[in-house]
């Protein structure tokens, strides 16, 4: 599962490994702590506030504000042939930040600072490298999601 991310985890189980299989299914999903209610994205299998390993998994809506951007014009290997694009960090509504690439429904030179946006997960089945990134797209962008009976685990491979 979390070499959809680009770096295969070689811990044999991680709490939070179904995050991958809610991603899979076009769901971005966050952490809650059960203990004090702390929020956070990318979800914690141990709460930054109290320390407690007892959370649950929130779906996040993926609303949220521009924190900061940087349009990268000498790409590194790898990604030269993308340059020039924009990376984003996004302040995300339910809490905690998301960093994704600018998606192709907003112009880079319109946007700032405190911006509404949408984060779009996208999954690449055919490509070696990372699967699993971001768009940040105007708001109320739309993606395609698992039917909801399919929500994290599954017992069939």
């Amino acid at each position: 599962m979390f070499g959809w991310f680009g770096q295969v985890s070689f811990v044999p189980f991680s709490k939070i490994m179904e995050f991958a299989r809610h991603l899979k299914d076009g769901r971005l999903m966050g952490s809650a702590c059960k203990r004090c209610g702390y929020a956070t994205f990318p979800p914690r299998a141990d709460c930054p506030e109290c320390m407690s390993g007892d959370f649950e998994f929130r779906e996040y809506s993926g609303k949220g504000t521009i924190f900061t951007y940087s349009t990268i014009a000498a790409a590194p290997t790898g990604f030269d042939d993308l340059a020039p694009y924009t990376v984003v960090v996004v302040d995300l509504e339910e809490g905690g930040r998301l960093l994704g690439m600018l998606g192709s429904s907003m112009d880079p030179r319109e946007i700032d600072i405190g911006m509404p946006v949408q984060a779009v997960p996208r999954i690449a089945e055919d490509v070696p490298q990372i699967k699993v990134s971001y768009t940040i797209e105007k708001p109320g962008t739309s993606w395609s999601k698992a039917p909801a009976p399919f929500l994290g685990w599954s017992t069939t491979p």
